[in-house]
């Protein structure tokens, strides 16, 4: 399997189990045929999270390690 079909079957995973979450589903059935049920939200989410980030790492992009904030009071 390339990068680019890999890439193209999380995608693809990630929006069933958008679509299931979005329709109150907590089964979720995945292109494998392999059936998963949720225990919450929250789990589906955890879910979705670890999608996004294995598509953001196989597409190239990653997220910021660290995060500066400036604040000021205008004075």
């Amino acid at each position: 399997m390339t990068r680019e079909d890999f890439l193209a079957e999380l995608t693809r995973t990630r929006d069933s189990l958008i679509l299931a979450r979005s329709q109150g589903a907590r089964r979720f059935r995945d292109q494998n045929g392999e059936e998963v049920e949720y225990k919450s939200d929250a789990e589906m989410a955890g879910a979705l999270a670890a999608l996004d980030r294995q598509i953001a790492e196989q597409s190239g992009l990653r997220t910021p390690i660290t995060i500066t904030f400036r604040t000021s009071k205008g004075l």
